[in-house]
């Protein structure tokens, strides 16, 4: 009897690790959104080392909850929307902060600066007009993109301005955002974590 009890004892907490685990990547885009406030604050404060190291560290951390989502298996819907949510959020702030304390590349780059702010807030409002929330495609491309910007952001603040990081960030988002665009068009329901145009054109065809 006691073998017994302490079996199910054993599963149980297995049960229990598995469930706390599995919400890990839910909990840090839960921690990306909470920042943007803060970032909002150091930004209208016109705390630029702190904003810096917030945003770094909101950025890597938008690689590390994707990365144990997918490794782990722990992808989710609810989690899509979170991680998209958080994603945005995060890079209104670091528009934000690039306004407020590097106006040199509005100065020097205001269309590229502008058309990329479009294609975010764009995208996101499409989806929401498609589907009544974001889209969360999370694309391979899409993931590619956001990347790079992040690794130009996090340069640009912690080092300088480097301007083929920069247009590699602006032609990136231009073709992620086209590919996102036309897989709301051809989407009629909700689908997250779609991979890419490639993979639901080939799903879509192996479904008629």
């Amino acid at each position: 009897m006691s073998s017994l009890i302490d079996g199910s004892r054993r599963r149980l907490q297995r049960g229990t690790s598995l469930i706390s685990a599995s919400q890990i990547p839910n909990i840090i885009s839960a921690l990306r959104i909470a920042a943007f406030p803060v970032l909002l604050a150091f930004v209208w404060l016109g705390q630029r080392d702190a904003f810096s190291w917030l945003l770094a560290a909101a950025l890597v951390s938008d690689i590390l909850d994707g990365a144990i989502a997918r490794y782990f298996g722990f992808v989710s819907k609810l989690g899509s929307l979170l991680d998209s949510t958080a994603d945005l959020l995060t890079f209104i702030a670091a528009a934000g902060g690039i306004w407020r304390f590097h106006p040199e590349i509005l100065a020097g780059h205001p269309v590229a600066f502008w058309l990329m702010v479009v294609l975010w807030t764009g995208g996101s409002l499409l989806g929401y007009m498609r589907y009544g929330r974001m889209a969360s495609f999370h694309t391979l491309l899409a993931r590619i993109t956001a990347y790079v910007i992040g690794g130009f952001v996090v340069v640009l603040f912690l080092r300088g301005f480097l301007a083929w990081l920069f247009w590699g960030a602006v032609t990136l988002s231009v073709v992620s955002h086209v590919e996102e665009f036309i897989l709301i068009a051809i989407l009629p329901t909700w689908t997250p974590n779609a991979r890419g145009l490639y993979w639901a054109m080939k799903k879509r065809g192996g479904s008629t």
